[in-house]
């Protein structure tokens, strides 16, 4: 009996007849790990591919990849990044699939981060400039109100990423709140309502869709293996609920 990856790889070659595919019903992806090898995400442009071509048969029209960047273990340049992009696009013009791809990323708020802010070189997704950030998971750092600040004085919109697998704020969605109230949007992460992520997760997540507290869904997708739970999430009654939400709709030149 042949594997799941070899039925999803099979099933995803252009030209190859599927059944009616899931919609996922949001049209724009800003939070992706989709280029190779920079990060933890994917390793190929080949398993790039595969999960573009699933999420063009989602209905998602665009993508923006958001690798991680850190000081400690993800220093990438923007340059660079830019390059790998450039790369991926290339395949997809060359199979033509429907999804516009861009680039922007996961800042970790570390020494790093406050470098490239104050050089002004975040890379920021829509024509907004909304910036995708990320703390560390033991606690919440002090800095925080300092930083969004400083992004907003210098144009960028903040978006904090997956806010419900933070310990930190478990049972402290009125913190969440205050974020929001000071200009801090918050992203959720699909697969939480799955309990990809844990139990906790997925009540915090839900919490925050019955709060209405998300401005922004997306995959998080770091790997093909990880596609059938995507499917499985865009199928909840907690997604069908996240979709009634004012959720952001970033816009694009």
């Amino acid at each position: 009996m042949a594997s799941f990856w070899q039925t999803l790889t099979n099933r995803l070659k252009p030209g190859s007849s599927s059944p009616q595919p899931v919609r996922a019903g949001y049209v724009v992806d800003m939070h992706s790990h989709l280029l190779p090898d920079v990060d933890d995400g994917i390793r190929t442009i080949d398993e790039a591919m595969t999960c573009l071509r699933q999420f063009a048969e989602w209905g998602i029209e665009h993508v923006v990849t958001t690798p991680h960047v850190s000081q400690d273990m993800f220093p990438s340049s923007s340059d660079l990044l830019r390059t790998v992009a450039d790369d991926v696009r290339t395949q997809l013009l060359a199979e033509q699939l429907p999804i516009t791809f861009d680039l922007a990323a996961e800042y970790m708020v570390d020494e790093l981060f406050v470098k490239r802010l104050h050089q002004n070189d975040l890379l920021s997704f829509g024509t907004e400039r909304y910036v995708l950030i990320e703390t560390g998971w033991a606690s919440l750092p002090m800095q925080l109100n300092t930083w969004i600040f400083q992004m907003q004085v210098q144009g960028y919109k903040p978006v904090l990423a997956h806010p419900e697998r933070y310990a930190y704020f478990r049972g402290k969605t009125e913190a969440l709140a205050d974020l929001r109230q000071q200009g801090c949007l918050l992203q959720l992460n699909l697969m939480s309502l799955t309990g990809r992520y844990g139990s906790d997760a997925r009540r915090m997540a839900q919490q925050l869709i019955q709060d209405r507290l998300v401005d922004f869904v997306s995959s998080d997708l770091h790997h093909p293996r990880d596609l059938p739970t995507l499917e499985k999430a865009i199928q909840t009654t907690d997604y069908q609920s996240l979709c009634q939400l004012p959720l952001q709709k970033p816009t694009f030149r």
